[in-house]
């Protein structure tokens, strides 16, 4: 029984912590998206798919310079790593 209402919990945390970080800064300051991709391009990661996470951050997907897939979550007004999976 105590299995039945244990799942849902499990399968809700699950999902909050396969979520990425939050950014917390106002659009207007963010960098455009040109000169972010050109600034990671330059660190030698090929993005193959850009978009803007739900927490409102720069998001990729790609590889890095040694050839490694990589996801990676970025401050969209400094273009700082803010977390890796």
């Amino acid at each position: 029984m105590k299995s039945i209402f244990l799942a849902p919990l499990l399968i809700a945390l699950s999902s909050v912590a396969l979520a990425g970080p939050t950014c917390n800064v106002p659009q207007e300051k963010w960098m455009k998206e040109a000169d972010f991709k050109k600034s990671i391009e330059a660190q030698g990661y090929q993005i193959k798919t850009f978009k803007v996470s739900k927490g409102k951050c720069y998001e990729i997907y790609g590889t890095d310079k040694a050839g490694k897939k990589v996801e990676i979550y970025f401050d969209p007004a400094t273009g700082v790593p803010m977390e890796s999976k």
